[in-house]
């Protein structure tokens, strides 16, 4: 009995201590499985798509193109990259599309062209094409009915606006337009008829190309003019961009419009003109513009006050006055003032920024500059502060 019980102890501590080298052997293998945090991994996160198959990896390129080089991503030259290939890589990670050219069949009327291209949009194929459209064509997209033949599987088809001939109170302008009759061509360009008002068709009139109408005003005397329509900007605001990058990256186009005015002329003498009626003739193209939003300098956040920060500049003692009452008006003394609608920053307010050499934040190179600026533009301070009280600006 006591052999057995020795047998028995001597089984349990093996049993005990291979228990202990599984838990130790657990421990290290969940270790070696944790990420290690604190190692940071350095460079620009990039995920691309590319028809449905998503990638993603880390790459210390300067451009798109290069890090395709590093990756073996292959693109053809009809292909589209957005953002570009060579668009330089500033922002810590970015989504990439590539889309793949394809042939797509462009049906103009009677003219049938054979296109590679990478688009997606009916008018940007239509342009990739060199198809010009105006604003009242329309463009479709359709599954082809015989790939065979037509040699691709997306059809393209371009129906174009009807040129119209329009005498509007006196103005003749050729007009385009998806109407099928006079009455739907009145009702398309917004033109309302009153009691006294007049129109040379009636309104069951097929639109047919390059018919004239005349649209005219009965017992009244007008005037018709052709006025400019200024384009829309929209921003897209970049915040990786510096404050002062700006890029128009579609171009405006101002639009035309046909106005008739009412003249009430009292001896000869035109007294009052009252708009009667308006057909914007050519519609405007918004332009589309992107501006960044990083500032170029730090805020600053050395503290003191006004009297300090006076003493430290090249302003003379006797001036002091003068420049509290204009840096108060023009900053109220914040060192990281900025005006929004303008980009005048600092102390002094300068516009733009980058005329003070160094921080303009700083308030004591804020004030030389505004020292050297004044002396320099009026003579001293007191000339600039009479200035500044008769304008309100310096």
């Amino acid at each position: 009995m006591k052999v057995h019980s020795k047998n028995s102890a001597t089984v349990l501590l093996r049993l005990i201590v291979m228990g202990l080298f599984a838990v130790v052997g657990i421990f290290v293998a969940v270790s070696l499985m944790r990420p290690v945090a604190a190692q940071e991994v350095k460079g620009t996160l990039i995920t691309v798509y590319d028809r449905g198959a998503e990638t993603t990896f880390i790459t210390q390129a300067r451009t798109l193109r290069e890090a395709f080089v590093n990756q073996d991503i292959s693109v053809n030259s009809k292909d589209a990259v957005e953002p570009s290939l060579d668009e330089e890589l500033v922002a810590p990670e970015y989504s990439v599309n590539i889309y793949r050219a394809r042939p797509v069949l462009v049906v103009d009327g009677a003219t049938r062209q054979l296109v590679i291209t990478p688009y997606q949009s009916a008018y940007r194929i239509a342009d990739d094409a060199g198809v010009v459209l105006l604003a009242e064509d329309r463009a479709y997209l359709s599954r082809s009915e015989d790939i065979l033949s037509d040699g691709a599987s997306l059809e393209l088809t371009i129906d174009r606006a009807t040129p119209v001939s329009l005498d509007f109170y006196g103005a003749i302008s050729t007009v385009y337009t998806q109407a099928k009759t006079v009455g739907e061509f009145l009702i398309e360009k917004g033109i309302t008829l009153d009691e006294t008002e007049r129109v040379s068709r009636v309104s069951n009139t097929p639109i047919v190309a390059d018919m004239s109408l005349r649209v005219w005003r009965e017992g009244k005397q007008t005037v018709t003019s052709e006025e400019v329509v200024a384009f829309a900007v929209e921003q897209i605001k970049d915040a990786d961009r510096s404050v002062e990058y700006r890029e128009v990256q579609t171009p405006g186009v101002a639009g035309l419009r046909t106005v008739t005015y009412e003249v009430d002329i009292q001896n000869g003498v035109e007294v009052a003109r009252t708009e009667i009626a308006s057909i914007t003739t050519k519609e405007p193209v918004v332009q589309v513009e992107v501006i960044g939003t990083k500032p170029n300098y730090l805020p600053y956040t050395g503290g003191g006050t006004k009297t300090e920060w006076l003493a430290a500049s090249t302003i003379p003692t006797e001036s002091w006055g003068y420049a509290d009452y204009m840096v108060t008006r023009e900053s109220g003394w914040n060192p990281n003032a900025v005006n929004r609608s303008s980009g005048a920053c600092g102390l002094a307010q300068a516009l733009p920024c980058s005329k003070i050499a160094g921080n303009p934040y700083d308030p004591v190179t804020a004030l030389n500059w505004m020292n050297g600026y004044v002396t320099g533009r009026y003579g001293g301070w007191e000339q600039a502060y009479a200035f500044w009280i008769t304008n309100h600006w310096y």
